[in-house]
């Protein structure tokens, strides 16, 4: 199983990712507090994308594949699904879910989707 310095790096390298992706579309401009709140509502959104749609179909995000960890189906199916990545990213998001493991490593997050987070490599 993966451990919780793997799954911090890659949500960290996610976000900075999404804020990368995001500066594409909107310039971020420290100065004007508008224009820093649409960039943090468009970065949210490129996040929960490239967080849910790869998860979903290949079991890792572009974070997760860097670090060399993957998302696992308890039950042995070969994608976690949509639904489980939904639910994976929206508790990711309200942080406190995703922080709180048990003694077997596994997360809220984890138990609650039925899937566990492994080592690739």
């Amino acid at each position: 199983m993966a451990g919780g310095g793997a799954r911090l790096l890659g949500l960290i390298i996610d976000l900075v990712l999404a804020s990368l992706v995001t500066t594409l579309f909107v310039t971020p401009s420290l100065q004007d507090p508008a224009v820093m709140q649409t960039f943090n509502l468009w970065s949210v959104g490129v996040w929960a994308a490239i967080t849910v749609i790869p998860a979903a179909f290949f079991g890792f995000t572009p974070g997760m594949a860097v670090v060399g960890i993957r998302v696992a189906r308890l039950d042995g199916a070969q994608m976690i699904g949509v639904w489980r990545a939904v639910v994976r990213a929206t508790l990711t998001f309200v942080i406190i879910p995703a922080a709180i493991r048990n003694i077997d490593g596994r997360s809220w997050l984890d138990r609650l989707t039925g899937t566990v987070v492994i080592r690739m490599r």
